[in-house]
């Protein structure tokens, strides 16, 4: 079958599934496979579940006039998403990085949304699967999309550009993050900077924060850009207020309070508001675009519980956002303060370099008390009266619950694998 052809098909469904554990009837079953599954084994149960069509690979053990056979079910749900996109016709603003990437989407996507109807990556679907499921979510009825892209290996995120054809680019920036799939730091530019390739090759326009030399050295001398920064040798011009522990920024010498904690924030936030007043919002649209952002899934996430307030930011971890993260936790004010920290995962043959200059990091900063939780740093154990250390999540909160922790400020941050979030019922 033509994609234009399962396009037709799609556009009279309820849109797509891949999962028959929570498909909705009406939809287009499409049966990805992986190392550890094959749902082509679910293609027949997807119609008897209300699937309208399912889209398969392998030869079906039964005939069905519903069953569609392709060669590959994930590029056709690639090529189906790109046909669409084309379909549509509307502006795309794609959002990659190694830090920030998923707040960054948030933010612009409030405030765009605050004049336009958009439709953004919903949590971190980001991947090559993710990206397609984002698009084909988008309608007829939206006129501004954002999407999310992640990448832990080189063309990856050129591979997401082919199939989403992004107008508008913006990367938050380059750090240590998935070290163990691009190899090194320069590996992490040269992968994230496929999406500036990819926009000046299509003529597209790119966003960036001119007061990141990394960021200025990657345009590779391109001129059609958008730039912010704290100077007046941007587009736009915009600077931190105070940090208290709620960013306060200024714009157009006015000023935007946010409900975001931590400088490493500054930059998601003057992305967001230089984006927004590229596309023509006024400044009072933008205002209430930033303004009405609440952080959710972990992320900075500000809790106040019993006497304590807790600081939780273990969404994900790499070294430059635990950097941030600790240096921005020992500005905050607190008398006692606790941090809280997990392993750090895909650092490859970087990650015992990487987990002791945390450690190092911790003890000069003197924090009442740090726990470090995980494989990675048990590794290199030294455990004193105010640093402890636990192989795993599950060793720790065994002695957590036998703490009385009142009255302090606390960090928890590590990886996703880690789920630190788990030990704050316990705090």
């Amino acid at each position: 079958m033509k994609i234009k052809d399962l396009h037709g098909l799609f556009l009279n469904s309820r849109g797509v599934s891949t999962d028959t554990r929570s498909i909705k009837s009406g939809t287009i079953f499409f049966a990805l496979k992986g190392d550890s599954f094959n749902a082509n084994k679910f293609a027949i149960d997807a119609l008897k579940l209300g699937a309208l069509f399912s889209v398969t690979d392998e030869i079906p053990e039964q005939e069905n006039d519903k069953l569609i056979l392709v060669k590959d079910v994930l590029k056709t749900l690639q090529q189906l998403a790109n046909f669409h996109r084309k379909f549509l016709d509307i502006p795309i603003i794609a959002v990659t990085g190694s830090n920030g990437k998923t707040t960054s989407k948030e933010l612009i996507n409030s405030v765009l949304s605050q004049k336009f109807e958009t439709f953004a990556t919903k949590g971190n679907l980001n991947n090559h699967i993710g990206v397609p499921l984002t698009l084909l979510e988008m309608n007829k009825n939206i006129n501004l999309g954002i999407v999310e892209m992640g990448a832990n290996h080189i063309g990856e995120i050129n591979d997401l550009c082919e199939i989403a054809a992004p107008n508008y680019g913006y990367i938050t920036n380059f750090g240590k993050a998935h070290l163990e799939g691009f190899g090194s730091e320069k590996g992490v530019v040269k992968g994230k900077s496929e999406l500036y390739n990819y926009l000046i090759s299509n003529k597209g326009l790119i966003f960036i924060n001119s007061d990141d030399p990394k960021q200025l050295k990657q345009k590779k001398g391109y001129n059609n850009i958008f730039t912010f920064s704290k100077s007046n040798n941007s587009n736009v011009r915009i600077f931190l207020d105070s940090e208290n522990p709620f960013l306060t920024l200024n714009f157009l010498d006015q000023i935007i309070k946010t409900q975001l904690i931590g400088a490493y924030n500054f930059s998601n936030i003057a992305a967001a508001i230089s984006i927004g007043s590229h596309f023509g919002l006024d400044f009072a649209k933008i205002k209430q675009g930033v303004e009405s952002y609440l952080p959710n899934n972990n992320r900075s996430q500000i809790i106040r519980k019993n006497t304590n307030t807790i600081v939780l930011d273990a969404y994900n971890a790499n070294p430059s956002s635990m950097f941030a993260a600790l240096d921005n936790f020992n500005a905050m004010k607190g008398k006692k303060k606790i941090v809280i920290l997990g392993d750090m995962f895909e650092l490859g043959d970087q990650s015992c370099k990487e987990h002791k200059a945390i450690i190092g990091l911790t003890n000069s900063l003197n924090f009442s008390s740090t726990y470090f939780v995980g494989e990675h740093f048990n590794k290199h154990v030294f455990s004193s009266k105010s640093v402890f250390f636990f192989k795993s999540r599950d060793d720790f909160d065994k002695h957590l619950k036998s703490l009385s922790i009142k009255n302090s400020l606390i960090l928890v941050k590590g990886s996703r694998g880690m789920s630190l979030e788990g030990s704050v019922q316990h705090l």
